[in-house]
């Protein structure tokens, strides 16, 4: 299966717009949706999501609620803005890269591939 792999400012924006979305996960929990959304985090991957969040932490966008557990932060709306349209390029390249011409048409196969 063809997956984007996310490094840096892409890992740090894919995380915060999930928490933003989502709500609190583990780090875990952040991994597997990740995955679910047709990305990948090369080396340690948990070590690259708790390093991307922690920068994200100390600008307030992210809260870290315990050890391993985050939740959304505050942001001005123009930076919500901001992530969410880089999110949604990388949501279109995952379509792409799996053969769809966009994202809607790649979210309704994901949606039908489901058990009833």
């Amino acid at each position: 299966m063809n997956r984007r792999v996310l490094r840096g400012i892409e890992l740090r924006y894919a995380l915060t717009h999930n928490l933003d979305v989502h709500g609190r996960a583990s780090i875990y929990e952040m991994l597997e949706l990740l995955g679910c959304q047709g990305f990948a985090v090369v080396g340690n991957p948990s070590k690259a999501v708790s390093d991307a969040l922690r920068w994200e932490v100390r600008r307030g966008r992210v809260r870290r609620l315990r050890r391993g557990v985050y939740g959304p932060g505050t942001m001005p709306r123009s930076t919500e803005y901001h992530i969410h349209q880089r999110v949604l390029a990388l949501f279109d390249e995952v379509a792409r890269l799996r053969g769809f011409d966009d994202a809607d048409h790649y979210e309704d196969a994901f949606w039908d591939s489901l058990p009833a």
